[in-house]
């Protein structure tokens, strides 16, 4: 570490610990989708001072990300999301080595698409498909990893909460994912699942009637369930905490390494 990163990144030796912006510094994290929620996480990371963010998803900038999404901005339309964040992370953190991945994860390319090196992992994708193949990846290895529920009708940020898979409610992205792996016989019904998640206790709003979902003008945030910033950037803030937290732990410098 040197003089630059200690002034930008300080505040985490006061907070954890001499040595753990070094720590951090030389992690790996991961993130699979960096839309309303994951956007949120990489900043997170990135302002924690980790050394090397990547980042997966195959989305690209446009209007109806604007009210949720970090790098959606008027400059950014029809850039690649994982681009976008990139070139920020560049503006407060030039010394972050930020991989981009313009793709999907699949049950075809998991783990394949993963760098060597993995630190940690955020789950802030939507696609069962893609959770399920990354849950029962997780559950197989020991490296700190957090799947994110659904955000969408949700309008209380301050009840967004981190559990245990098999203790999640009013979750019904989540509820299927937990029936999918127990119907895989990877979860038994009496135990914990070691898949922590970020999810929200309030029950889900259905989206106004009034809204014309049939606008031919793409995606709109009415299309589904509404969306508000205020809880998609607390998902992807607990998300990115919870492992900051986990990876502060266990790279915790010793005395003797002091």
């Amino acid at each position: 570490m040197n003089d630059d990163q200690a002034r930008r990144f300080g505040g985490l030796d006061r907070l954890w610990g001499v040595g753990t912006v070094s720590s951090l510094l030389e992690l790996n994290v991961v993130v699979v989708g960096v839309g309303g929620v994951g956007s949120w996480a990489v900043e997170a990371l990135a302002r924690s001072g980790v050394g090397k963010i990547t980042l997966i998803d195959m989305d690209h900038v446009s209007p109806s990300n604007i009210n949720r999404q970090l790098q959606a901005t008027d400059q950014a339309m029809g850039q690649a999301k994982v681009i976008a964040l990139k070139e920020r992370i560049a503006q407060f953190h030039p010394a972050c080595d930020v991989q981009t991945i313009e793709d999907f994860v699949t049950p075809e390319n998991w783990p394949d698409i993963l760098p060597s090196g993995v630190d940690a992992i955020i789950d802030a994708c939507d696609q069962m498909d893609a959770k399920l193949v990354m849950c029962d990846w997780s559950m197989q290895r020991s490296i700190p990893f957090i799947t994110v529920g659904a955000a969408g009708g949700k309008q209380e940020a301050h009840r967004v909460e981190i559990m245990d898979l098999m203790d999640v409610t009013h979750d019904p992205l989540l509820g299927k994912l937990r029936r999918l792996l127990k119907q895989k016989v990877l979860l038994e019904s009496t135990k914990q699942s070691k898949i922590m998640c970020v999810f929200s206790k309030e029950s889900v709003k259905q989206p106004d009637a009034n809204c014309n979902i049939e606008s031919p003008h793409g995606s709109l945030n009415c299309n589904g369930y509404g969306s508000l910033i205020s809880v998609t950037a607390t998902f992807g803030m607990c998300a990115a905490g919870w492992i900051l937290n986990q990876l502060s732990a266990k790279n915790k410098p010793t005395k003797n390494s002091l």
